[in-house]
């Protein structure tokens, strides 16, 4: 007699907005085999029959794919420590990390890009179940030029950053950095191609990494079995440097302009315009002068900039520089793309779908379909009736990884 394996997880009585763009289907269901992959999502009559090792009602909520965030910074709690790290015990710091992760995660976010401050360790961590957290891909530490965006150095010599930033000046610099980088377990080169909102000798119009060295960077990373490059790149001249070197996503992109966004299209260049650094959290009394300033400055460039990009096709994944804003509070991001243009649909595809495909993991994540790993949120309401539902954790009452319930608040 053959035995039947039942199925991981199933889920009766959802709404499904499964990530690809697709309008959502009532009543749907979905079913997780035992090795965590997506059976059936779909309607509920269409489903496989089988016995179930856990079964979920989900009494008509809403039922989408783990969101990616491609822009965190998890090494940190804010804007401030990031240059106050050197006060803080490392040990307890460890711990602290541990809680900004499972924050994150139980906010509906299965997998993050790390983009500088997080040592491969958290991934490896994660991945064997020492800590609960998002999937990590992550930089390690961010590619910079002396007085740069990564370089916070102060005029005695003391790094106050603990070590976030990579420096390098000529393209040989650059080559042993990316080098130095990858043997650190880096997943993606982050270079820096303009200054920055939080750096303390530069401004955002201010250039970075050349043209030529960014274009080094791509090239040894592809010497190297290839790994994404994500620019951090905020005013004009930079963006169009990190586009023309070959970059895989602009950072930021708050200056793209009209001949910017027109080469990230002709590119296909992604944009991960983390709207919510530039919107949210702006407080004089928790803010560096500097870091004050230029946001201010900078909120309504990027307002047109980036509603256009979106007007115009520009692919636009989501991400938030979570730490520059708080942890744990990533789907707010959604509200702003909305705020901007976005439909609630394009807006939850961004942060699915065309978020796995900046990372290189649409084959495996980013939509609830046959083959791909269930991951996977469930929410209170119709955030295709209001986005904003998504940014409140509260409303996100499940959420699970490869089938793995990490948050349960339904009680079942």
């Amino acid at each position: 007699m053959s035995h039947e394996q039942p199925f991981s997880l199933v889920i009766t009585g959802a709404r499904l907005v499964d990530g690809t763009g697709a309008a959502p289907v009532e009543d749907a269901t979905l079913v997780v085999g035992g090795d965590g992959l997506v059976v059936h999502a779909g309607p509920g009559d269409r489903a496989p029959a089988g016995p179930a090792a856990r079964t979920v009602d989900a009494g008509g909520r809403t039922l989408l794919p783990g969101f990616i965030d491609t822009h965190v910074h998890l090494g940190v709690e804010s804007a401030r420590q990031m240059v106050r790290r050197f006060e803080q015990d490392s040990t307890v710091e460890v711990f602290r990390t541990a809680e900004r992760l499972r924050a994150t995660l139980h906010a509906g976010v299965t997998t993050v890009r790390d983009l500088g401050g997080l040592p491969a360790g958290y991934r490896t961590a994660v991945e064997r179940g020492l800590t609960e957290g998002p999937r990590i891909h992550t930089a390690v530490r961010i590619l910079s030029h002396t007085g740069g965006h990564a370089d916070f150095t102060s005029e005695c010599g003391f790094d106050p950053s603990s070590g976030m930033g990579e420096i390098a000046d000529t393209p040989d610099e650059v080559r042993l950095a990316v080098r130095r980088l990858l043997r650190s377990g880096a997943d993606v080169i982050k270079v820096c191609a303009t200054g920055g909102m939080s750096s303390p000798y530069d401004q955002p119009d201010d250039e970075g990494l050349t043209e030529e060295e960014i274009r080094t960077v791509v090239e040894e990373v592809a010497r190297h079995g290839g790994r994404p490059v994500a620019a951090h790149a905020q005013g004009t001249a930079g963006i169009l440097n990190a586009i023309r070197g070959g970059v895989t996503s602009v950072e930021h992109g708050y200056g793209m302009t009209a001949r910017a966004r027109e080469l990230a299209g002709e590119r296909g260049t992604f944009v991960v315009p983390t709207l919510s650094t530039v919107f949210d959290g702006i407080d004089k009394a928790t803010m560096e002068p500097h870091h004050y300033e230029k946001k201010v400055r900078w909120s309504s460039i990027t307002k047109e900039n980036i509603s256009a990009a979106i007007a115009e096709g520009v692919r636009i994944a989501m991400g938030t520089d979570a730490a520059m804003v708080p942890h744990g509070r990533n789907l707010r991001e959604l509200t702003h793309l909305v705020a901007l243009g976005m439909t609630p649909l394009q807006a939850i595809t961004a942060g699915t779908r065309t978020a796995a495909e900046l990372l290189g993991l649409d084959g495996e994540t980013g939509t609830l379909e046959p083959g791909k790993r269930a991951d996977l949120v469930l929410c209170e309401g119709d955030p295709l009736a209001d986005i904003a539902l998504l940014a409140d954790p509260a409303n996100v009452v499940l959420v699970a990884q490869a089938g793995e319930i990490r948050k349960n608040g339904l009680g079942a």
